[in-house]
């Protein structure tokens, strides 16, 4: 939980493209990781037990911390100078976004690679369904849906992430070609840990309140984005201290993941903290449950348009990946994007 006396900093006042690059150069800017963006100002925020919240926007001058602005290197073999699309690949029969389509090895396998085809950088595969309420499935049966999937798209040269939270299918799937694995648990498990530290591989470490099956019963927080935020800087220390290389841990505050609307909006709002922790950040909040919420109760088929603009909000936030179900039409929204960014 955050402490009453920390202090939390997050980009304020972006700007991008040619605007952003004159800004640094007249020091009237900090770059936001390195990238052609920039920040302006910082917000302070200090949560306190009792509920208050004391925030302040000050200038982003020399005292912002270099975590915030230093060039990020490759991950898993990927330049971090634009967004990266994750495309989500559920080789399940009960999953939330697309109710068991690609259940089936070929489906999930031509899927992926029309995914790719669209712009996908990474195809993460998944035979756990982990929506909230969600019961665990036996490891053995969630190595049997993924598997062939990720041999199938590693050999037709696809980059493959593993998203697992058991360290039996991590070891697997990386023998069957995966090069990241996507945990929604952090490595909490010491043997995953082990695993991913001696087969070189990179980690994306998801925050997540509680399990699947009750994260959304009550979830609470001192201040949402500083707490997962302490929550992630412990895991990234842990996988660390594992031996994992700081160039291949990337981070994910977990949208939805034992947060209520309220905390996912504070999320949101602070994604560039995150960048804070000095690693590349994920957002996954494609076809969630908040977009229907927030709108007017579309089904998880009919929430392209909210996917869309969460992804175009994270990426204006610096976010270097985003893992979507929409591939084709959230790279066409950053095409656009991009094109008008850098008309100078």
């Amino acid at each position: 939980m955050s402490e009453a006396t920390r202090t939390y900093l997050t980009p304020r006042g972006l700007c991008e493209g040619a605007v952003a690059v004159a800004a640094v150069a007249a020091g009237r800017a900090r770059p936001l990781c390195g990238a052609a963006r920039a920040f302006t100002l910082l917000e302070r925020t200090r949560p306190h037990p009792d509920g208050r919240r004391e925030a302040e926007i000050v200038p982003a001058d020399g005292t912002a911390p270099n975590a915030l602005s230093a060039a990020r290197p490759a991950f898993a073999g990927l330049e971090l100078g634009r967004a990266r699309l994750l495309g989500v690949v559920n080789v399940t029969p009960d999953s939330f976004s697309d109710g068991g389509r690609f259940a089936d090895t070929g489906a999930a396998v031509a899927h992926g690679l029309a995914m790719r085809d669209a712009g996908a950088d990474i195809l993460d595969i998944g035979g756990e369904s982990t929506r909230p309420g969600a019961a665990p499935i036996d490891p053995d049966e969630e190595r049997r849906r993924v598997l062939p999937v990720v041999r199938a798209l590693a050999e037709a040269g696809a980059l493959v992430s593993i998203d697992t939270r058991h360290a039996a299918t991590m070891a697997a799937a990386i023998d069957a070609g995966a090069r990241i694995v996507n945990d929604v648990t952090a490595l909490a498990d010491p043997a995953a840990r082990r695993l991913v530290a001696s087969r070189g591989v990179a980690a994306i470490l998801m925050h997540m309140q509680g399990e699947p099956r009750t994260m959304q019963a009550d979830p609470r927080y001192v201040w949402a984005p500083g707490d997962i935020f302490d929550v992630l800087a412990a895991r990234i220390a842990a996988a660390r201290e594992a031996g994992i290389a700081a160039d291949r841990i990337a981070v994910d505050p977990g949208i939805g993941f034992g947060q209520n609307d309220l905390h996912v909006a504070q999320v949101l709002d602070h994604l560039a903290l995150f960048h804070g922790l000095g690693c590349p950040v994920v957002v996954g909040a494609s076809r969630k449950g908040f977009i229907g919420r927030w709108s007017r109760g579309e089904p998880p088929g009919a929430r392209l348009a909210g996917s869309v603009a969460v992804a175009l909000h994270a990426a204006r936030h610096g976010v270097q990946f985003l893992r979507v179900h929409d591939v084709a039409e959230t790279r066409q929204a950053f095409a656009i994007a991009e094109r008008v960014a850098s008309a100078g």
